[in-house]
């Protein structure tokens, strides 16, 4: 797996969660194992095909779509944090596909109009986005005429209540004041009902489809659940960073307390309800 530089790309505050995603890379394939495979059966991804993976992170979908495409197909792995490329790379290597490449770039210059790509997926990234629909037109600029897309991001607040409560206590404690949940480049941006489907139309696609998905995340206690938002969490760090370290303390401490509404006799469970956003490239009635 060969990283590739991009001109004009800076430090990105995604490289300091880069480790801990890296690091509970098997927390989260599990968590999203379920909605993963609906991505790619909505995107088509089939062995031979050539696919797109935008915002790819520490890479756990690109193997996924690297062993499903097979040596005969390939992945391109986008992201714009080059730490958390590098990591993917490394893992790639690890598991033993040689399928990959990785490219830094913003997921609205991606600068790839042309390359006809089969497919091509977002997990958790197009919801970043300040301007979603940029980013799609570049996803659809690089797609063949009938290729497919999907993406996955998080539905409404109240369907995510333990990342809902994230966001509004690390707001709170930073003496912030909490603005729209659907405001652009946040984490529920595009969970208002209506929205994504819109954003596809706009940027091209036909045959449009947004399905619920629920995704509960099983862990032993609240803590674990922290440890891993502690680690991995760029929104909320980045809200807690500039507090001194007791008041993030502090902060933590009150989500933990929150969080524990969610444990049970058989440890924590987290409910969380993500979208696959999925369609085709041109009209409803091309031909793939």
């Amino acid at each position: 797996m060969a990283p590739t530089a991009a001109a004009g790309v800076q430090h990105h505050p995604w490289d300091k969660a880069a480790e801990g995603w890296s690091r509970h890379s098997s927390l989260v394939n599990s968590w999203l194992h379920d909605v993963t495979v609906r991505m790619l059966s909505s995107a088509s991804i089939a062995e031979g095909g050539r696919v797109l993976d935008v915002a790819a992170g520490a890479g756990g979908q690109t193997i996924d779509i690297a062993r499903r495409v097979g040596p005969g197909g390939a992945v391109l792995a986008v992201d714009i944090s080059a730490r958390i490329l590098q990591l993917a790379s490394e893992n790639a290597h690890a598991a033993g596909v040689s399928n990959v490449t990785t490219q830094l770039a913003d997921a609205q210059q991606l600068g790839l109009a042309g390359a006809s790509f089969d497919a091509a997926v977002s997990r958790l990234g197009l919801m970043f986005c300040p301007q979603p629909v940029l980013a799609l037109r570049e996803m659809a600029a690089a797609l063949r005429p009938g290729g497919r897309l999907a993406a996955v991001v998080f539905s409404q607040p109240q369907a995510n209540p333990c990342v809902a409560i994230l966001m509004t206590t690390a707001l709170r404690h930073a003496g912030r004041t909490a603005a729209s949940p659907f405001e652009p480049g946040t984490l529920f941006s595009l969970g208002k009902p209506g929205v994504l489907a819109e954003l596809l139309e706009l940027a091209g696609f036909s045959d449009i489809k947004v399905e619920p998905v629920t995704a509960p995340m099983h862990l032993p206690s609240s803590r674990h659940y922290l440890d891993f938002i502690r680690s991995s969490g760029s929104p909320i760090m980045e809200i807690l960073a500039p507090l001194p370290v007791p008041a993030q303390n502090d902060a933590w401490a009150d989500m933990e307390e929150q969080l524990n509404r969610f444990t049970s006799a058989d440890g924590w469970c987290g409910p969380n309800e993500l979208l696959v956003g999925s369609g085709r490239l041109g009209a409803a009635d091309a031909t793939a």
